[in-house]
């Protein structure tokens, strides 16, 4: 029965993650949707979801085909003058030798994403982006308003960090577990907020540690070490996670943009380790699998958090659409700024070599990823 509880908690979990992204990944698009229809160009679906139409609807005004699709996963914005088949180089070209459409100038013509200009194409393109950039803000706002802001107050010992060489992760302390009590010379302590002093004020002595995981208690003795910054302290090696506390609207406001620079430091700071430390990094990285694995963690630590780690991936995402990769934002924007410096677009073989080239490297990454993922959740090492 426990475990039939557990299960079924763990499913509620990744569901919750799964509409998330989903949201994410939906919202994203609609950037797009909404950019293509202010510059005129036809949008011929917006779907959300992925794999077989479940039911749509298609609009009388605008002809757009609004659908929902089985796979609860994402969603897409499908334009006219996009077939997704060739490359963007290759569109543009069979459009503008179309003589017939040309001549006769009729309204799908002009409302094809090929007829606009690259600066309006460009515009389009950006859009999915910048989308997830302002949604991360928004997000941050309104988990603020909704939940509070993190304070350096500690109401619940809820393990978010276990740092590698104490006590804690050597005796198999995982990111989630919740620390029920400690016993100290035989006194046992609860309160959240006396646990972390007690720990603090045992350096070098030994405590019993009881804690909880997926509804099963486990008791574990640890001798605290120096702590980091303070060697006169004692630490296990575990960040709780902090109290949320309800502010005004300034407050959230300043605490959310705060947040938002953290976020935008952290992305810009890891790429830039990853791009320079491959070799070192690379099995840090974590993909769907990992996001996942780490999302099912933070939801135990409240609303908060999870709405921070919405938009942490909310940011990542529109980062990593910009990046100048095949199928991705970024190397459609690519190609676009090269037809507006040349004056004319990139030769169709060329861009198709480097579309190739550069979707092999691509999954070649993202296996890579997969497989770091599927090694930490083996290994039971948690991805925070």
């Amino acid at each position: 029965m426990l475990l039939a509880l557990i299960s079924l908690a763990m499913l509620g979990k990744v569901i919750t993650f799964i509409v998330m992204l989903s949201i994410l990944i939906v919202l994203h698009e609609y950037g797009h949707f909404i950019v293509a229809r202010r510059n005129g160009v036809q949008v011929n679906e917006f779907a959300v979801g992925m794999g077989p139409k479940l039911v749509g609807w298609i609009s009388p005004r605008s002809g757009t085909l609004y659908s929902l699709r089985a796979l609860p996963i994402g969603g897409y914005c499908a334009m006219e003058g996009e077939d997704g088949k060739t490359s963007q180089a290759e569109q543009q070209r069979e459009f503008l030798e179309s003589e017939a459409r040309l001549v006769s100038e009729d309204a799908n013509a002009k409302r094809n994403f090929q007829a606009k200009r690259p600066i309006q194409r460009l515009a389009i393109v950006l859009a999915g982006p910048i989308a997830n950039f302002i949604l991360a803000f928004v997000i941050l706002l309104v988990g603020a308003l909704s939940f509070g802001v993190a304070s350096d107050r500690v109401d619940r010992a809820i393990v978010t960090q276990v740092m590698a060489g104490y006590p804690a992760a050597e005796n198999g302390m995982h990111p989630g577990d919740r620390i029920v009590s400690l016993n100290i010379a035989g006194v046992a302590v609860t309160n959240a907020s006396q646990l972390i002093d007690r720990i603090h004020a045992s350096l070098g002595k030994k405590i019993d540690v009881i804690f909880e995981r997926n509804g099963v208690r486990h008791l574990i003795t640890v001798v605290p070490k120096p702590c980091p910054n303070d060697a006169k302290s004692g630490c296990i090696g575990f960040v709780p996670a902090p109290a949320y506390e309800r502010v005004g609207f300034v407050d959230a406001v300043k605490a959310s943009i705060y947040t938002y620079q953290q976020i935008a430091d952290t992305t810009f700071s890891s790429i830039a380790l990853l791009a320079t430390h491959f070799t070192k990094y690379a099995s840090r990285v974590s993909g769907p699998i990992g996001m996942g694995q780490a999302a099912t963690v933070v939801q135990d630590f409240g609303w908060g958090p999870y709405f921070a780690l919405a938009a942490t991936l909310s940011f990542a995402l529109g980062f990593f659409n910009l990046l100048p990769l095949p199928a991705l934002d970024g190397g459609r924007a690519a190609f676009i700024v090269a037809e507006l410096i040349r004056g004319k677009p990139v030769d169709p073989e060329k861009e198709a070599f480097v579309h190739i080239a550069g979707f092999a490297a691509l999954m070649a990454l993202m296996l890579l990823v997969a497989y770091h993922d599927i090694a930490r959740i083996v290994a039971g090492k948690g991805v925070l």
